[in-house]
């Protein structure tokens, strides 16, 4: 574990981003509520339609709701160490923080980093609930399974248990000049 968590600060110095305090609330979380909101009510509807109704949410409302809230210099999305969707690939300074999620459960704080361009980001997981496993659990089943495959034919986001780590929320915007 020591040597990912050196790994992924030596990576994160090489990428010109500086750890700053790990916040419980800021601009970057105020950034991300709308985007999880939003998404939370999505998907919550979805599911009560049914899991196809669910895939069908996260492969064209979720982006589009990210989308719609990336204005003014903020860009944001989600991402994760087992990708269901390749286009939910992280911007390069998310790499470190998933690194260090994954190496150390306890390190899985939010956490603030200056971005070279004077821009901040900011990053805070993404924690698998019960209703999650449906889609994304040890045993799916093989209609969701055809589904998923059908819309995602490399997914790799199964295998999950209730409080596994899922991934993360990030968001990028423009420091104070």
């Amino acid at each position: 574990m020591k040597r990912w968590a050196l790994v992924a600060a030596a990576t994160t110095l090489s990428m010109g981003t500086i750890p700053t305090a790990a916040p419980e609330t800021g601009r970057g979380a105020e950034l991300l509520k709308p985007l999880k909101k939003e998404l939370q009510g999505a998907l919550s509807a979805g599911l009560s339609q049914g899991p196809d109704e669910a895939i069908g949410v996260c492969k064209t409302k979720a982006p589009e709701i990210a989308e719609s809230l990336s204005t003014d210099g903020v860009r944001m999305g989600r991402t994760s160490h087992k990708l269901r969707n390749p286009s939910n690939t992280a911007p390069e300074w998310v790499g470190p923080i998933l690194a260090a999620y994954l190496s150390d459960p306890a390190s899985r704080q939010p956490r603030e980093v200056a971005l070279r361009d004077g821009r901040i980001g900011y990053a805070e997981p993404i924690m698998i609930k019960s209703v999650c496993l449906t889609c994304h659990g040890e045993r799916v089943r093989a209609e969701v399974a055809a589904k998923i495959a059908e819309h995602y034919p490399k997914d790799k986001a199964t295998g999950f248990k209730t409080g596994d780590l899922r991934g993360l929320f990030w968001v990028e915007y423009p420091g104070h000049k």
